[in-house]
Order: structure tokens, then C-alpha cells, then sequence
């Protein structure tokens, strides 16, 4: 949490501007320009390429505003819109989905001035909203020029950026590497562009000359282009983020360097790209504009209001509706957990067979009663997907691994792949197949890509792809193998697992000498957090499954977002391997023992896979379960086999797949993940709402439709509310981020989502481009959010149901800044349900708790 909400921080490569003193020759104070691009970099939120693409909230260098007062700066400096238009509040309260009587709530929580007739007016009066965006207050200069002539300025600058970056920041995409790739951003680009006649070409005259007369370095040419433009000084900060919003793709991926290392770093790509984009800027000025031009322009930042009256009202009445909206949705999520019964009255069952630990994510919601309608004698449980192991997990011939944990935490620990029961030499041997598999298809791919051997290629080896063309088109194959077994027979496969213990040595031939696992001090100290994060820390069943989940799908630059979250973006398997090997152990549970925290021998933890695409689960590690348990995992396979065919039989109606036996609608499915033409392979977790932090006995009777987030917790088990801490500074985070990705995708796709996904074109592997050319897209595909008809993904802000008493979760509030900024600032809505009672109170600032009634009448 700490890393996700640290400071961003700019410095000026120059020890005058350090000092505060003013810049070389502008005549600029080096320490005001250096805060005003500290502020204008923070306001933007990162993106993760697609290897390990997670959902973040974009609105994240807004979270310290009002989320109303964020809405009005996003519109003014052409962000985006991050309310839908009044007509849409005017369709849910024509279908009576939002009341008179929420309207009227939503001004009092809103602290809105405005009447209650007002936002009923406006949504009898409610307009189409306009076919293109509303331009913004703040323009850049070819914002204004394009206004004034028609010109395209800003579009061909984005092009022009966005060309030289995915150049810059290729990771293996590209056959041809930009040479200038071990100097920095800036100074790569400035040599670039000393060969591109491209702007002169498109009337910037003179454009090459003017680059190499530029600063060497970027703080210094930010401060001479911001005097000479003669922006005043008050409104640098705005200045600067309008300019990086123009480039909002590429901005956000550099926010996203470094992420975990020193801010100073993330600062210093930032201001490299601040330092390219005001460089065009200007060179518009001097070679394009006239002055009559520039005149108008300077005098939009010098002397422009903040908003009118007009644009902040209208912006106030869409919160209030906004606000209603949501509060109609937890009158009807508060009816689905009134549906159960009071946690205090009835107690978990003893003697369960099994308990089966899911993800919190909300695909797992629809999975999990589908498990527990299958037996009395199955309890399902919800718990972060990384099972609470922040580990990089290096695959079997690989010399680095991946994170598997959520963004806001760094892996600690590194557990790397082996073969159970193999001897040095038969380990040489698979992995010197592996190695010459991996250097063949490079090699491959060499000859495919090059200019030289390309069409010959075609020529010779086309027609040898007939066979394989024909079975991936009709989805009766993968596309390309899982990198996780490519170069590996199916019998070796079977015999990978995860090294928990600690261990030195090389990765791979010559390389360095690493430590990978976990020492046993460590081992006993995960397993005691995981197991009380879970609430599960007796009353175990025979068999405990620890089931992560991920998505199988083809031809889909987004396939990291359908993973977990949770495991930064990537499958659960690993996690829930090292988990259930882990919590095997017998020397953690002896050291588990002699704290208080006893596992019995008749447990056994079982990993397993729960795939989200066509609702299968896989179980992992089966031939190191003890023979004794062979029944309980029959039961269990057995189990799982009936709640998958639940479950997929209540998903199939949503995609379109209604109707048909067991057997024909698994095969629907996974034909689906297969097919590489399929742009909804599932719908991941659109429709998402709600986080439940309670016993499951409190959501038991409910349905949720697969949109809450269900993460069990018991506060009478956490004396000290650590554990209370952690869920609202880690999950309900998490959570948060997710939600408002889907939020801002749904309500501007233009600005905060990634539009069509059938443009999609991937640059450099690490983003995707809406067509050949423009901004990196950052965001949700409008595929992944619209059925073609109708939104399949509510924009609403997260409702937070959490089951504790009031002084706990004011406790959280008063020493988490960033998690009190979230429920005060109305980034998400705070509810608390009273243990014994079963009541629900809506936090309203100020350690006041507002009632909530379940049924209200109108006003």
C-alpha cells in the first residue's frame, strides 16, 4: 500500500536546480518548476504491460481529491468523463432502478447545496449526450490550432511520440532495434529525430535544426520552453499534465518504471517524456503559430477561470445521480445478505470433509455456491489468490521468474522449478532439450521477421501450416503452447513442482549463484499469517483445497488481465502449490504446533487451478497425497466435476450458450477459449460491485451474481485488528483498483479504456495501439465491458460491507491515509454490518455511522 501511494519525485539532473536555485539562462526558480512537475507526474496513474497487465485505478493520482472535485479537473484538462451522461441516469430512474428517495439520500451524503427539484428537472430535461468529447478548458497549443483551422497538430504529435517510444521501449517485438537504446529517453529521441524529416515534411519548418539546439539535458529544456512559452508560474503544474495527458499512454507507462524503485527514477522517464512533448510544443509555436495565435492561447492559460458555474453544476447533479445510482445497488445487495443468517446465531459446522479456499475474485463467487450446493459437508472460503506468499517464481530452465503477488508488494522470496526424482544427469538432459527448443525458435523467428528471408519463407513453408491453420481457426487447437511447458514432454510436466526449501545455486549454465526457497523460520511464519488471514485456524476438514484460478484463452493481448490479480497478473497455480506444499510441511506444522496453531495429521492441503474461462479445476501434486486419503479424493474430484457443470450451466446464458447437455456445453466453452477470433472469451470480472469482509455464514444465503469480492473474515479471531489492517490496506485496495478500471473503461472508453479490441495492434509486447499508429492504449477493451447491445458492466463505485464493530474499522481509517482518502474522498462507499444485530451503517465521515434501511420509501 505504502508503494502505491508514495510521492513521485522529479529531479532537475543539474545541481543548481537540486539546490532551488534558479535553472541555467531561463531564469526560472529551479525548486517551484521542479515541484509543479512533480505534480503534474503524480497525477498519473500506472500501467503495466501486458505480460503482466493487473487492472489499476487510473484515477489513482486523484485519490487525495473529492472524487466530485476529481470528476471536474478530468473534463477541464481533457482526461476523460468520469460520470455517464444524465440521459443514462434518466433511463434507471424512468425503469425505477433509482428512486426520489435515493436522490434525496445522495444529496445528504454528497454534502451537495443543490435542491432536490433541480436533479429531478435535469433528468426530465436529459439530452442525448454529444457524439464527441467536450474539448478541453486547457488546451495545448495544437489542441487550439486544430479548434481554430481543423488541422490534425495533435494527433500527428501523439503519432510522432508514440512512434519514437514504442521504438525506444521494444522488449523483443521489433527485427530491427532502435540503435540509440542505451542512452535515455530523451537523448535517444533527439538523435533520432535528427534523421526524421517527418515533421518538416508536415509543415514544422525547420524542426531538426530547432532539436538540436535543445538543452542536453530535459529539466533544463523543460525550463527553457516553459519560459519561452510564458505560461505563469501558477499554473505550471496544469501545464505540464495537460501536455502528458496528450501523450496519457505513454505517460502512464512510464509511471510504471520503476514502480518499486526509488521515485526519483520514475520521476526522471517522466520528465524525459515531459521534456519531448513540450519540445514539440513549442516547436508549433515558433514555426506554425502565428501570433495573433499564440496571443489567444497564452491568454487561455493566463487568465481563464477554473470552470464556469454552468459546467460545475451539471458536473454536481451527475454525482448526486451517480451517487443514487450506487446507493439503489446496495438496497439491493443489502437484500441478498439480510437473505442469511445472523453470524452470532449460527456457528460453522464441525467435521466438515472439505473446505475449499477460493480467490476473493468475483468469478470465484459463482464457483463457490456452485461447490457448496453440491454437499452440506463442503465450506468455501475466500482469501487473497496469492494465498498470502509474495514469491517470484522462476520457471523450469529460466533465469528469471515472475511476480506472483499483487503490484502494491514486491516478491520476497524466490522458488524456482524441479523434477521430482531426477538425477543430475536426466535434469541436464530435459533442460538442454529446453534450452534448444528455445534457441531454435528464435532462430525461427529470425527467418520469419527478416527483411531478407521473409517471403521466402511463405514461399518454401506456407502451405506446411495448412494443417495448423485449419484446426486453430476451428479452435480445435491452441494457437501457440503454454510457455509453461513449451520445449517439455507431457510425462515431464507432470513431474514439475515447486523448491520451497532454501537452496543455492544456478538457475541455468554459467549463471550467477542465487538462493531460491524459504527457511523454515519463514516457512512457519507465512503459514500462521496465511491460515489467520483465512480465519482458518481450527476446525480444519480432511481435505483443504487451495484453488487459484486463471484463464485459458488465444490471440488476446489482454489474457494477463483475466488471471489473478492478486498474482500480479499471472496464474494462481504457483501460489497455491508452494501454499499447500508449505502448509504440508511437517516441520512447519510442528513449528505451527508450538504456537498455538495446531493442523491435524489427518489434514491434507491440496492445490488446485480453477480455470475462469470454461470453469474446470485442476488439482496438482496428486501423487504426493498419502494413500489414506484416496477416498476423500475421489469425493473431492467428484465434487468438483458436479460444481463445474453448476456453474457453467449459470454463466452459459450470459455468454450466449444457453441450452444443451453437460458434455456440449464444456466443449461450447472451451472451444471458446480456443478460438482466436473470439473477442469475449469470457466476460472476467465485469459487473463487479461489492467486498464482502465477513464469515461466509454471512453471505451463505446470498447471490451475487458473480460481483462481489467475498473475503472471509471473523473479527473475533483478531484481537488487535491486524488482520482487519491488512484486509482494508491489501484487498479492499486491490479490489478498489479493479472496480474503478472497469468504472472509468465503462463511463469514457474514448479516454480511459483501450476501445475496439478487433484494432488492436500489439507494440513492442508491452501495450496495444488502437489501429497502426496513436497514443498507447491504456484501459479495458469496449468488448470486454459491452455485449453489443447493452452494458454487461454497471459503472458503479465499490460498496465495502465489512462485519466488525465500528471502533475496529476507525482504527484502520485513523492510521491508513490513503484507505481513509478512499472512504472520505467517496472513492468507494464504507458500510459496516452490526455482528450480533445484523444491521448495516453507512460510514459518513467523522466516526459517524448513518443507518441503513434495506426498504425505503420514497420521499
Amino acid at each position: 500500500m505504502n508503494s502505491a501511494l508514495s510521492p513521485l519525485k522529479v529531479t532537475t539532473d543539474s545541481a543548481a536546480a537540486v539546490s532551488g536555485r534558479s535553472a541555467p539562462s531561463d531564469g526560472l526558480p529551479a525548486a517551484e518548476l521542479t515541484a509543479a512537475i512533480q505534480s503534474a507526474c503524480g497525477r498519473i496513474a500506472p500501467l503495466w504491460p501486458l505480460q503482466h497487465f493487473v487492472a489499476v485505478n487510473p484515477f489513482l493520482g486523484l485519490s487525495e481529491r473529492a472524487f466530485a472535485d476529481a470528476c471536474t479537473l478530468a473534463a477541464e484538462f481533457g482526461a476523460g468523463d468520469m460520470l455517464m451522461p444524465t440521459r443514462f441516469y434518466a433511463e434507471q430512474y424512468r425503469r425505477g432502478r433509482i428512486r426520489t428517495a435515493d436522490i434525496g439520500q445522495a444529496l445528504v451524503l454528497t454534502g451537495s447545496g443543490l435542491a432536490l427539484e433541480q436533479c429531478l428537472a435535469e433528468l426530465h430535461d436529459a439530452r442525448p449526450a454529444p457524439a464527441d468529447p467536450e474539448p478541453p478548458r486547457w488546451p495545448s497549443l495544437a489542441d487550439h490550432l486544430d479548434a481554430a483551422y481543423g488541422s490534425r497538430w495533435a494527433a500527428f504529435v501523439t503519432d510522432e511520440i508514440s512512434k519514437w517510444c514504442a521504438a525506444y521501449f521494444d522488449e523483443g517485438q521489433a527485427s530491427w532495434r532502435m540503435p540509440w537504446r542505451d542512452r535515455p529517453l530523451y537523448a535517444a529521441w533527439r538523435r533520432a529525430a535528427a534523421f526524421d524529416r517527418t515533421p518538416e515534411l508536415a509543415g514544422i519548418s525547420g524542426f531538426r535544426r530547432y532539436v538540436a539546439g535543445l538543452p542536453d539535458k530535459p529539466f533544463e529544456a523543460v525550463a527553457q520552453i516553459v519560459a519561452a512559452i510564458g505560461i505563469p508560474a501558477e499554473r505550471w503544474a496544469d501545464f505540464c499534465y495537460r501536455q502528458l495527458l496528450t501523450i496519457a499512454g505513454w505517460s502512464a507507462w512510464l509511471r510504471q518504471k520503476n514502480w518499486h524503485g526509488q521515485p526519483e527514477q520514475a520521476g526522471a522517464a517522466m520528465l524525459e517524456l515531459l521534456a519531448i512533448r513540450l519540445a514539440y510544443e513549442h516547436a508549433l509555436l515558433v514555426g506554425v503559430a502565428g501570433p495573433a495565435n499564440i496571443e489567444a492561447w497564452q491568454h487561455i492559460w493566463q487568465t481563464q477561470a477554473q470552470a464556469s458555474a454552468e459546467a460545475g453544476r451539471a458536473t454536481e447533479i451527475r454525482h448526486v445521480l451517480q451517487t443514487a445510482y450506487e446507493l439503489a445497488t446496495q438496497r439491493a445487495l443489502l437484500r441478498q445478505l439480510a437473505a442469511s443468517p445472523a453470524v452470532a446465531a449460527v456457528e460453522p459446522a464441525a467435521g466438515k470433509a472439505l473446505q475449499a479456499v477460493f480467490c476473493i475474485d468475483v468469478r470465484s463467487e459463482v464457483y463457490r455456491r456452485a461447490l457448496e450446493a453440491v454437499s452440506g459437508e463442503i465450506e468455501t472460503l475466500g482469501f487473497a489468490g496469492f494465498f498470502g506468499f509474495p514469491i517470484e517464481y522462476i520457471g523450469l530452465g529460466h533465469h528469471r521468474g515472475q511476480a506472483q503477488c499483487p503490484v502494491l508488494l514486491q516478491p520476497k522470496y524466490r522458488i524456482r522449478e524441479s523434477l521430482a526424482d531426477a538425477d543430475v544427469g536426466d535434469l541436464r538432459k530435459i533442460l538442454e532439450k529446453r534450452w534448444l527448443h528455445k534457441r531454435l525458435q528464435r532462430l525461427w523467428k529470425g527467418f520469419k521477421h527478416s527483411a531478407v528471408s521473409c517471403f521466402s519463407y511463405v514461399e518454401i513453408s506456407g502451405l506446411s501450416f495448412a494443417g495448423k491453420l485449419l484446426s486453430d481457426s476451428l479452435g480445435l487447437t491452441r494457437t501457440v503452447a503454454k510457455p509453461g511447458s513449451a520445449g517439455l514432454d507431457k510425462a515431464v510436466v507432470r513431474r514439475i513442482g515447486p523448491v520451497i526449501t532454501r537452496q543455492r545455486g544456478r538457475l541455468i549454465a554459467k549463471g550467477a549463484v542465487v538462493e531460491t526457497g524459504i527457511a523454515l523460520g519463514e516457512r512457519i511464519e507465512l503459514a500462521r499469517k496465511a491460515l489467520q488471514g483465512m480465519s482458518l485456524t481450527d476446525g480444519f476438514a480432511r481435505l483443504v483445497l487451495l484453488c487459484g484460478h486463471g484463464s485459458s484463452t488465444v490471440n488476446n493481448p489482454y489474457a494477463a488481465g483475466l488471471d489473478c490479480g492478486a498474482c500480479g497478473g499471472h496464474s494462481g497455480e504457483a501460489n497455491a502449490r508452494v501454499a499447500a506444499a508449505v502448509l504440508n510441511d511437517r516441520e512447519v506444522r510442528a513449528g505451527l504446533a508450538g504456537q498455538g496453531l495446531l493442523i491435524p495429521k489427518e489434514t491434507w492441503f491440496i492445490a488446485g487451478l480453477h480455470d475462469t474461462g470454461t470453469d474446470t479445476v485442476s488439482l496438482f501434486d496428486l501423487e504426493q497425497v498419502p494413500h489414506f486419503f484416496s477416498a476423500d479424493l475421489a469425493q473431492l474430484q467428484d465434487w468438483l466435476e458436479q460444481a463445474s457443470q453448476l456453474a457453467r450451466r449459470e454463466r452459459a446464458p450470459g455468454l450466449g450458450l444457453a441450452g444443451g447437455n453437460a458434455a456440449g456445453l464444456l466443449k461450447a466453452m472451451a472451444q471458446r477459449s480456443r478460438d482466436w477470433a473470439q473477442v469475449r472469451p469470457e466476460w472476467g470480472l465485469a459487473g463487479n460491485a461489492a467486498f464482502v469482509a465477513a464469515p461466509r455464514q454471512r453471505s451463505l444465503g446470498a447471490r451475487f451474481d458473480g460481483r462481489a469480492f467475498l473475503h472471509n473474515y471473523d473479527y473475533r479471531q483478531d484481537a488487535d485488528g491486524a488482520i482487519l489492517n491488512l484486509i482494508m490496506t491489501a484487498p479492499m485496495v486491490v479490489a478498489s483498483w479493479i472496480n474503478l478500471q472497469y468504472y472509468a473503461s465503462s463511463v469514457d472508453n474514448r479516454r480511459f479504456g483501450s476501445g475496439n479490441k478487433v484494432l488492436h495492434n500489439v507494440v513492442g509486447t508491452i501495450g496495444i495501439l488502437e489501429g497502426n499508429g496513436g497514443d498507447l492504449r491504456a484501459g479495458l477493451p469496449w468488448q470486454s465491458l459491452h455485449d453489443g447491445r447493452n452494458l454487461r458492466h454497471e459503472p458503479l463505485r465499490l460498496s465495502v460491507f465489512i462485519e466488525a464493530p465500528a471502533a475496529m474499522i476507525e482504527q484502520v481509517l485513523e492510521h491508513q491515509a490513503g484507505v481513509r482518502q478512499l472512504v472520505e474522498n467517496l472513492w468507494l462507499h464504507l458500510l459496516r454490518i452490526d455482528p450480533n444485530q445484523g444491521c448495516c451503517y453507512r460510514y459518513a465521515g467523522s466516526h459517524y455511522w448513518q443507518p441503513v434501511s434495506i426498504d425505503r420509501e420514497e420521499f
